[in-house]
């Protein structure tokens, strides 16, 4: 079979999608077209990709015969339009995540999926990490009982770097960095424990980065802007010059198959690290990092008081590339259902899940922590997406 022919939309910290999916000639795909805002980086990457276009507008290459899908790496906000206009053109897409910025956006784009037939694909890369795939496989192989609890701690140590210094700390452009970060989790946590989150309470606040000092609107990011040598957070500098999204968010949620889980957001603390709590009935999980060579302990033989080395421990699998190889494999993942169609690990509707979870709980953490139910999915769109984009009969 011939490869796929990509166009990859947006090329700034997720470029190492646009580079997993360019390989050689005759293994499956490869970029043949970009598309970038900023042209100094578009001539690069065109040269880089040896691409037949390089448009600053993606809308230029939808309607090419030379591109039969797209990948879209652009900023949140932008997700929604990019993906629909893309799918209403007839080509699949790579939807890095999250899918939109709003529970209604996630929702456009999937019925614009149904409605022109072309298949589409979240990028949840979580769920082919090593140490979300082994947590799912213990629980699923019943080492912990039935699950009841989930708790998630979400150390984000690069936060003053990565999400205060550009578009990632403005409302309009990500609605909320609990949505914006933890739809990763979510996702990962609802595919462990076989559930969908069905009402959310949050609370949280702007409590370091809001008073730092800020550039001047139109200048660029300091080319320090990632420096272990910035600490503690408070000595900052360079900060986006608008800042109101908030840097630190407790959640509560409550799935349908009756577990309950706890997220926690901090965007300063001194490591980066994701911490999984998984609670069932007959035993408990939990990771001791979460990049290859991390571990998973077991507690589950009976009652004891503290032992820090549990019953059993399980060394988390990996490589060094991209979140632990997990980039590599989805798009691999992408590639083969654009080609083949068939059953995938990411799920359109469960991606949609995470953002209304996000959505809602961005809603109560600025309503004064209200309690807020998931609005349900219509019916005959989860029917589509279940059957694996393809009308029922």
């Amino acid at each position: 079979m011939d490869d796929l022919r990509i166009a990859a939309i947006g090329l700034g910290l997720r470029r190492n999608l646009a580079v997993a999916a360019h390989r050689e000639p005759g293994r499956g795909s490869r970029v043949t077209a970009v598309c970038d805002l900023d042209e100094t980086i578009l001539r690069k990457e065109a040269d880089f990709f040896g691409a037949n276009a390089a448009e600053t507008d993606y809308r230029r290459l939808l309607d090419r015969d030379d591109i039969d899908a797209v990948l879209v790496a652009t900023p949140d906000h932008t997700h929604a339009r990019v993906a629909v206009d893309a799918l209403s053109a007839g080509k699949a897409v790579y939807l890095e995540k999250p899918m939109a910025t709003t529970v209604a956006d996630a929702d456009a784009v999937l019925r614009a999926a149904r409605r022109s037939g072309a298949r589409l694909y979240v990028g949840h890369n979580m769920r082919h990490m090593g140490v979300v795939r082994l947590m799912r496989r213990l629980v699923r192989e019943g080492q912990i009982g039935t699950p009841k609890a989930v708790w998630i701690r979400h150390f984000v140590g690069h936060g003053g770097d990565f999400f205060f210094k550009d578009w990632h700390a403005e409302r309009s452009k990500v609605n909320s960095l609990l949505l914006q970060k933890a739809c990763h989790d979510l996702d990962a946590m609802h595919w462990i424990v076989g559930g969908s989150t069905e009402a959310v309470q949050a609370m949280g606040g702007l409590t370091v980065y809001g008073g730092l000092p800020r550039r001047e609107a139109g200048a660029p990011k300091p080319e320090d802007w990632l420096s272990r040598e910035q600490w503690p957070p408070s000595s900052q500098r360079g900060l986006n010059p608008v800042i109101d999204v908030e840097d630190l968010a407790l959640l509560n949620l409550r799935l349908d198959n009756g577990v309950l889980a706890a997220y926690q957001q901090c965007h300063y603390t001194p490591d980066y690290w994701r911490s999984f709590t998984v609670i069932g009935d007959a035993g408990r999980l939990e990771n001791f990092g979460d990049e290859p060579g991390g571990t998973i302990r077991l507690w589950n033989t009976g009652r004891r008081n503290y032992d820090p080395a549990g019953d059993a421990e399980f060394r988390i699998p990996g490589s060094v590339d991209g979140h632990g190889g997990a980039d590599a494999k989805v798009i691999e993942e992408f590639v083969r259902f654009v080609r083949e169609g068939g059953a995938t690990d990411t799920s359109p509707v469960d991606a949609r899940t995470a953002v209304a979870a996000g959505d809602l709980a961005t809603r109560s953490l600025r309503d004064g922590g209200a309690l807020l139910r998931v609005p349900v999915l219509e019916e005959s769109l989860r029917a589509y997406f279940d059957n694996g984009q393809v009308e029922p009969t």
